[in-house]
């Protein structure tokens, strides 16, 4: 090859129509892989929890979650239907994964109903997310980073209990509170810190990987991992269309989450390019975006992958390297396609103690509470915004942390605003942010 040639090529990884060669794109893959799989499987691990699921069964929704997750980022790198005026899908560097902003809701279906219900919802939810992607220029405004700011802070603080549960062993284990179990999990709780503030390339990226290893790898000495539903596993598998069926509970739509969601995927969008490309997204690419978004989780719902969204710690590591290119991000996709494909792999997930999934996950929680923080500061902090945010979470975490607050309403009452704290937030910051009168300052502007 000649020097001009290896120069095209290098040039190909910053381009994202380039086309870089397997060995220059592979070890990019693997590192997108590292910093998202463990969150692409921890919430269907934690909803198969909640809702009871066999061990069967929960394979199958991990492995509905890799397939899914895989697929949805290949609509987004290469849209099936693109004019100059309209496209499913982006085109732009992202990867999509399950979504956490979504696990309070689904752990509050999945304790009531059942995964069917939560399939359900997520189609109403696709829907909605649909028309947002049609109408982004008109909805936008109604979003603002306060907004959802405040949604993201509501859905970390909701997910912090979840944590402290898992890190004492889980709810419904017989040992949970044990000294074994917070011992394993603060010490995978201390690798993934030593590592996100000590650790370089890819031990950074892949903290998170690498402290479930060192946890697992604990948790095997103290006699806590049963290999038997790895070895009944086969080797390949195909997803299951409908294998949970599908319900709708009015009760149980999450959809304004989803009208959130993909208002706040717009952030990802514009932090890909703005990191990467030196420019904002066009509306083309913004409106293909989140249009890719609701049909991709209406398509999921039916073979049974929980709900997507676009990875912010992908995003991340696009606007740190400056590739782009497509070929990168998509062979990351079919990695995570023939893991999906495996069930051995989606059973070995599973495998994993409670005690480590809740100290790897901790400062994932973490991380998005402190995300909604950023985002709420964004915009300065009087009087108005601080109402506006303080009453938002004070309503929708105090309704939810007091159990029996809502019990003379009816069920589907407590459903939609007693089991997850951040629908109701979210509808109180909107109506706020719409009512309450802004500062002389703010309306001169």
């Amino acid at each position: 090859m000649s020097t001009k040639e290896a120069k095209q090529m290098d040039q190909a990884l910053f381009d994202f129509y380039g086309k870089p060669s397997i060995g220059q794109a592979l070890p990019l893959a693997i590192q997108h892989v590292l910093a998202m799989i463990v969150g692409c499987v921890t919430p269907s691990i934690i909803v198969a929890g909640v809702a009871g699921l066999s061990q069967e069964d929960s394979v199958i929704l991990i492995q509905a979650a890799l397939v899914m997750s895989a697929l949805t980022t290949l609509l987004q790198l290469f849209p099936f239907i693109k004019t100059k005026s309209f496209r499913i899908g982006s085109a732009l560097p992202v990867m999509m994964g399950i979504s956490f902003a979504y696990v309070p809701s689904m752990q509050a279906i999945a304790a009531d109903f059942d995964i069917a219900t939560i399939l359900g919802a997520q189609i109403v939810g696709g829907v909605i997310a649909l028309l947002v992607g049609l109408n982004i220029k008109r909805i936008r405004k109604f979003f603002p980073p306060l907004i959802t700011g405040t949604v993201v802070f509501s859905i970390g603080l909701s997910l912090y209990p979840t944590a402290i549960n898992y890190m004492a062993g889980g709810a419904s284990s017989k040992s949970y509170g044990a000294w074994q179990n917070w011992l394993v999990a603060l010490i995978t709780l201390v690798i993934v810190t030593v590592l996100n503030h000590y650790g370089k390339g890819v031990w950074k990226l892949a903290s998170i990987l690498i402290g479930i290893i060192g946890g697992y790898i604990v948790a095997l000495f103290f006699g806590m991992i049963d290999f038997s539903s790895v070895a009944q596993a086969s080797f390949f598998q195909l997803p299951k269309p409908m294998h949970f069926g599908i319900k709708f509970e009015p009760s149980a739509c999450v959809a304004i989450l989803f009208a959130i969601n993909a208002v706040q995927a717009i952030g990802d969008f514009s932090a890909t390019t703005t990191g990467s490309m030196d420019r904002m997204p066009t509306d083309e690419e913004l409106t293909g975006g989140i249009v890719g978004y609701g049909i991709s989780n209406i398509i999921c719902a039916f073979f049974g992958g929980l709900p997507t969204a676009t990875y912010s710690q992908n995003v991340g590591i696009v606007s740190t390297t400056k590739v782009v290119s497509r070929v990168v991000m998509g062979m990351a996709a079919v990695i995570l396609l023939a893991a999906g494909l495996i069930p051995k792999f989606s059973s070995l997930l599973t495998t994993i103690p409670y005690c480590v999934l809740g100290g790897a996950t901790i400062s994932v929680f973490a991380s998005i509470t402190m995300t909604g923080i950023k985002l709420i500061t964004t915009e300065p902090m009087d009087f108005r915004n601080t109402t506006v945010v303080g009453l938002a979470v004070a309503v929708g975490m105090g309704v939810t942390q007091a159990n029996a607050s809502l019990a003379q309403f009816p069920e589907w009452v407590t459903t939609i605003f007693g089991k997850s704290p951040v629908v109701l937030a979210t509808i109180v910051a909107i109506v706020l942010n719409l009512t309450l009168p802004r500062t002389q300052k703010k309306a001169e502007k």
